[in-house]
């Protein structure tokens, strides 16, 4: 059944700005899980039930959510850094009943939460960290070994997790989630928003 603008503005319950695994499983039906990962992790392993919107499209969606979602809405990630990039970005539209789930689908899988699980894919975080590693370390070592002038590469991968860390927005990540290993997945991120809403 399809929400109308007036039920999405008076939610049927409040929820913190943080929920622990235990808490998202006690509101059960009563609020909708929102995946912001990108198609391959959502087809790795995620919570039943959810619906995969990942946040680089979430934006053009955003409106289309808040005008018809009339249950609060719990974001996940893999961790939950995006999950909380997406609740300022949902808050910007308008949307203020929800919630994210602490420690992400990491968390969730830890506690021994029930998961609907596909063939295993390195997260986009974990693929962060090997590859900003590793030009940090190819930069050092070409710089101590062939020219000092190389000593540039860690100093800017070095800048760039700084800048990251201040602004809790990743440019590598999101270059990562756009490559191809990360798109034998795909997402159709209208019909899925399409289902949350006639499911809402």
């Amino acid at each position: 059944m399809t929400t109308t603008a007036s039920n999405a503005a008076k939610p049927a319950l409040s929820l913190p700005p943080i929920l622990t695994p235990e808490a998202v499983l006690e509101y059960g039906q009563q609020v909708r899980l929102l995946d912001v990962r990108s198609p391959a992790e959502f087809a790795s392993a995620h919570v039943a039930g959810s619906y995969n919107v990942p946040l680089d499209m979430l934006p053009e969606h955003a409106t289309e959510i808040r005008s018809h979602v009339g249950r609060p809405i719990i974001l996940v990630c893999q961790s939950g850094a995006r999950a909380t990039k997406a609740a300022d970005l949902l808050r910007t539209a308008g949307i203020t009943t929800m919630a994210v789930m602490d420690g992400g689908v990491n968390r969730w899988l830890a506690e021994g939460r029930p998961a609907v699980k596909g063939a295993p894919r390195m997260s986009i975080e974990r693929q962060v960290r090997i590859i900003a590693g590793g030009l940090a370390a190819i930069g050092g070592f070409l710089a101590l070994f062939v020219d000092v002038r190389f000593a540039a590469l860690p100093a800017f991968v070095g800048s760039g997790l700084v800048f990251a860390g201040v602004t809790d927005t990743c440019m590598m990540g999101l270059l990562i989630a756009k490559a191809p290993w990360n798109r034998t997945a795909t997402c159709d991120a209208a019909a899925v928003v399409r289902t949350l809403i006639q499911e809402s």
